[in-house]
């Protein structure tokens, strides 16, 4: 993956406004899953304009596909950025919903989030109770098939200006995170939880925060 072209082309969904307005469900999903064959942000708006001028509300719909669209695709170019790091090798089944990659042998699922408002702390109480953070990440996860209890990264932004969600394109600046933390990464120091009786959880965060 070129990550630099991966970059603009994700920063080029800034110029519109970052609305959900709504929980992910079946039928908006289902109207919006062309997302995934537009590799490009071009391609995306042609296909909103051709399936969802009709919608029952337009407007909706198209704020669902361009939130749905960035981020699936910057999720896609961090799992990159994972497996092209020295010593991380990717999973055999790109499907598997449980394990991304190893670790120096250690699976994970990883997922990149914005610092959470529903977490009721600030980023300084945040970064000195990280496992507070991860109870409340998995806790609060989303319901469908990526609920898990399994081992996971977690990629935190947070941005001074509250603009969190914009640090998802800031790829080769997460790629200089993320090889700054694999550089250092030690499975004996891991946070371990047990969510689910008799089975080990193994769980980080990963700060990628801009101050200014």
């Amino acid at each position: 993956m070129d990550l630099r072209a991966q970059e603009q082309e994700l920063k080029r969904r800034w110029a519109y406004p970052y609305r959900w307005r709504r929980v992910q469900n079946n039928r908006f999903d289902a109207a919006t899953r062309f997302v995934y064959q537009c590799p490009t942000f071009a391609r995306l708006l042609e296909e909103m304009e051709r399936r969802l001028a009709h919608a029952p509300d337009p407007q909706a719909y198209r704020d669902y596909a361009l939130n749905r669209w960035y981020n699936f695709h910057a999720a896609r170019a961090v799992e990159e950025i994972f497996a092209a790091t020295p010593h991380v090798t990717p999973a055999r089944n790109r499907y598997d919903r449980l394990v991304d990659f190893t670790l120096h042998g250690v699976p994970f699922d990883h997922k990149t989030t914005v610092f959470p408002k529903g977490f009721g702390r600030d980023l300084s109480y945040a970064l000195n109770h990280p496992r507070e953070l991860i109870r409340w990440l998995y806790r609060n996860q989303s319901q469908g098939q990526r609920k898990h209890y399994a081992n996971r990264l977690f990629v935190v932004l947070y941005a001074a200006d509250g603009q969190h969600w914009k640090l998802k394109a800031e790829l080769l600046w997460l790629r200089g995170i993320i090889r700054a933390y694999v550089r250092t990464f030690n499975a004996d120091t891991l946070p371990r939880f047990e969510f689910l009786p008799g089975q080990e959880t193994l769980a980080d965060v990963i700060w990628a925060v801009s101050c200014p």
